[in-house]
């Protein structure tokens, strides 16, 4: 954050001052032309690192309001450990094109569930629309200012790779639980289908109770030490 602050605030300077000293060397009838140049480089510069500073810090929002919102999902799973639930956070994969993250794994006696986390800021809807409620129609996310399928064909692609890398790494057949997870909003299913859509405080419940696919003792602990080993970047 400093250097684009530091860069935003003296780099276009300093491209201002570099091309006032070629200007000096100038014959003198040059003089107002190049100095007009050197102004306008050091607006153009300023505008631009002035650009790279706003995404930067734009980007930097984004990442610690995701980042909360993993947090949230993490804190609520964790209460599952209790029960004989394994959790695991941010776990790796690969996929045809590029190669991306499980937001939250969760291993126990009522099966697999994968969980995509995204958070989203609240902002002014349309006309009769409550700021703070998100809908599922089945199909789309219905927004207070419009509709989108945020993170559904990722969460479907998610849960194919888990259920492949379970199966290779364990000839266990297990169908992995999808769960669409939004913090800080009020969800409302208008159908219950393939996943599910939920507040993070509801997340608990549905991992227990919603389409139980019970497991051994023995086949959660193979299971969670494949996902261990993919997990860990430390050694013991």
């Amino acid at each position: 954050m400093l250097f684009y602050f530091f860069v935003a605030a003296f780099g276009p300077l300093f491209v201002a001052w570099l091309f006032l000293l070629v200007v000096v060397w100038l014959p003198k009838t040059f003089a107002p032309l190049g100095a007009g140049i050197a102004m306008l480089v050091f607006l153009g510069g300023l505008l631009f690192a002035g650009n790279r500073l706003f995404r930067f810090l734009k980007r930097r929002r984004d990442d610690l309001l995701g980042y909360l919102g993993e947090r949230a999902v993490a804190e609520k799973l964790d209460s599952l450990c209790l029960e004989g639930f394994r959790v695991f956070h941010d776990v790796p994969a690969e996929g045809r094109q590029r190669n991306f993250n499980i937001d939250h794994v969760v291993v126990g006696p009522s099966g697999v569930t994968a969980i995509e986390v995204k958070t989203r800021r609240k902002k002014k809807g349309r006309p009769g629309r409550e700021e703070h409620v998100v809908r599922f129609d089945g199909q789309r996310l219905v927004w207070p200012w419009g509709e989108d399928r945020c993170g559904i064909d990722q969460l479907q692609s998610e849960t194919e790779w888990l259920r492949e890398f379970i199966h290779k790494r364990t000839a266990l057949r297990v169908e992995p639980k999808p769960i669409l997870a939004f913090p800080g909003w009020y969800v409302i299913e208008g159908v219950v289908g393939a996943f599910r859509v939920a507040n993070h405080k509801l997340l608990p419940n549905i991992v227990r109770e919603w389409q139980p696919q019970p497991l051994t003792p023995e086949q959660i602990d193979l299971i969670s030490r494949q996902l261990d080993e993919r997990c860990r970047d430390v050694e013991d």
